[in-house]
């Protein structure tokens, strides 16, 4: 591989940018994060460093996702649901504008696995 540890080619950038475009679309037509993940899922493992890193992130971000909306919904009867849902909703779109941010620059995302930002 010729690229340097810690840099990633154009194509993969974009095709990581990709995935964060689908899943800010995901808010509006859920359909696009499905199409996200898959496309994450795949790329993965043939990803450099810093690519891996993204999609790892975006993964465990559908899934922390349908975590939060699943219980959301069930709690949405009690109106605490409501008050989780805007939560994950914040949650998710920070999440997505700061890995957009840091693929702009090149960078990985520092702990792929972790639950908050």
């Amino acid at each position: 591989m010729s690229e340097t540890q810690g840099s990633t080619s154009a194509s993969q950038s974009d095709t990581v940018k990709l995935v964060y475009l689908l899943n800010f679309a995901g808010f509006v037509v859920g359909i696009t994060t499905l199409i996200a993940v898959v496309i994450a899922y795949l790329k993965r493992d043939e990803a450099d460093s810093v690519a891996a890193s993204h999609f790892t992130y975006q993964i465990r971000t559908f899934w922390i996702s349908i975590l939060f909306v699943v219980v959301s919904m069930f709690l949405m009867m009690i109106a605490i649901g409501f008050i989780l849902m805007l939560g994950w909703l914040i949650w998710a779109i920070v999440r997505n504008v700061k890995g957009f941010m840091l693929i702009s620059e090149g960078k990985p995302i520092p702990e792929p696995e972790t639950w908050l930002w």
